[in-house]
């Protein structure tokens, strides 16, 4: 007997390199969607946060695009999604939380 298990919604905040996110917005999109659809998640709400100059180089990159997403999972996927991450070409970091509601603040 197979058991389903119940997706819930979570926040991620992904980082990119912002001169990938000028050039190719499209794909830097399509890399975090690739993420999450390999992970089963279903994206409710996906939009650019920031751009900002970062405290220290990543990668040889000294300025970030913050993504903030939030999607619906099983709880046992995020460990996957966090190793996605890490072999992303396009994404620097992510930093995913469990939430129980959507903030409703606009970008700065």
């Amino acid at each position: 007997m197979e058991t389903i298990a119940e997706k819930k919604l979570y926040e991620g905040m992904f980082l990119v390199d912002s001169g990938k996110a000028a050039s190719d917005w499209d794909g830097v999109i399509a890399a975090i969607n690739k993420v999450l659809d390999r992970a089963d998640a279903e994206i409710v709400s996906m939009r650019k946060w920031d751009d900002r100059r970062l405290a220290y180089d990543i990668r040889r990159t000294s300025r970030g695009t913050y993504m903030l997403c939030y999607f619906k999972a099983e709880g046992r996927k995020i460990q996957g999604i966090e190793k996605d991450v890490q072999l992303s070409e396009n994404i620097i970091r992510v930093l995913i939380l469990s939430t129980e509601q959507m903030t409703d603040r606009k970008s700065v």
